[in-house]
Protein backbone atom coordinates (compact mmCIF):
# COMPACT_ATOMS: atom_id res chain seq x y z
CA UNK A 1 0.00 0.00 0.00
CA UNK A 2 2.84 2.53 0.81
CA UNK A 3 4.48 1.61 -2.62
CA UNK A 4 1.57 2.18 -4.84
CA UNK A 5 1.00 6.00 -2.48
CA UNK A 6 4.58 6.58 -3.47
CA UNK A 7 3.74 5.89 -6.91
CA UNK A 8 0.51 7.65 -7.13
CA UNK A 9 2.34 10.62 -5.98
CA UNK A 10 5.43 10.47 -8.26
CA UNK A 11 2.90 10.36 -11.00
CA UNK A 12 0.79 13.25 -9.95
CA UNK A 13 4.13 15.16 -9.89
CA UNK A 14 5.42 14.05 -12.96
CA UNK A 15 1.79 14.78 -14.36
CA UNK A 16 1.98 18.35 -13.23
CA UNK A 17 5.01 18.77 -15.08
CA UNK A 18 3.70 18.02 -18.24
CA UNK A 19 0.64 20.11 -18.48
CA UNK A 20 2.50 23.36 -16.81
CA UNK A 21 5.46 22.46 -19.33
CA UNK A 22 2.74 22.46 -21.72
CA UNK A 23 0.74 25.30 -20.96
CA UNK A 24 4.18 27.30 -21.14
CA UNK A 25 5.00 26.51 -23.97
CA UNK A 26 1.61 26.58 -25.89
CA UNK A 27 2.08 30.77 -25.89
CA UNK A 28 -1.71 31.15 -25.09
CA UNK A 29 -4.85 29.87 -22.36
CA UNK A 30 -6.27 26.43 -23.22
CA UNK A 31 -8.64 23.99 -22.08
CA UNK A 32 -8.29 20.97 -20.05
CA UNK A 33 -9.77 19.10 -23.32
CA UNK A 34 -6.74 20.50 -25.08
CA UNK A 35 -3.82 20.13 -22.94
CA UNK A 36 -5.72 16.33 -22.67
CA UNK A 37 -4.98 16.00 -26.25
CA UNK A 38 -1.93 17.63 -26.59
CA UNK A 39 -0.24 15.71 -23.95
CA UNK A 40 -2.15 12.64 -24.50
CA UNK A 41 -3.40 12.33 -20.77
CA UNK A 42 -6.47 11.82 -19.36
CA UNK A 43 -9.09 14.50 -19.05
CA UNK A 44 -10.10 13.66 -15.93
CA UNK A 45 -6.00 13.44 -14.64
CA UNK A 46 -5.52 16.87 -16.57
CA UNK A 47 -8.91 18.67 -14.64
CA UNK A 48 -7.35 17.19 -11.29
CA UNK A 49 -4.09 18.33 -12.11
CA UNK A 50 -5.01 21.73 -13.05
CA UNK A 51 -7.01 22.19 -9.73
CA UNK A 52 -3.77 21.27 -7.60
CA UNK A 53 -1.74 23.76 -10.04
CA UNK A 54 -4.25 26.28 -9.27
CA UNK A 55 -4.29 25.76 -5.70
CA UNK A 56 -0.56 26.12 -5.33
CA UNK A 57 -1.24 29.14 -7.45
CA UNK A 58 1.05 27.91 -10.69
CA UNK A 59 -1.22 28.69 -13.13
CA UNK A 60 -4.70 31.04 -13.22
CA UNK A 61 -7.65 30.86 -15.24
CA UNK A 62 -7.48 33.97 -17.47
CA UNK A 63 -11.67 33.27 -18.71
CA UNK A 64 -13.78 30.60 -17.51
CA UNK A 65 -12.83 27.11 -18.58
CA UNK A 66 -9.53 28.09 -19.82
CA UNK A 67 -5.79 28.15 -18.14
CA UNK A 68 -2.01 29.98 -18.42
CA UNK A 69 0.88 29.51 -16.39
CA UNK A 70 1.08 32.66 -14.02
Amino acid sequence: MFIHSMIKKLTIMETKTIVLETLKTAGKPLKSGEIAEMTQLDKKLVDKTLKTLKDEELIHSPKRCFYAPQ
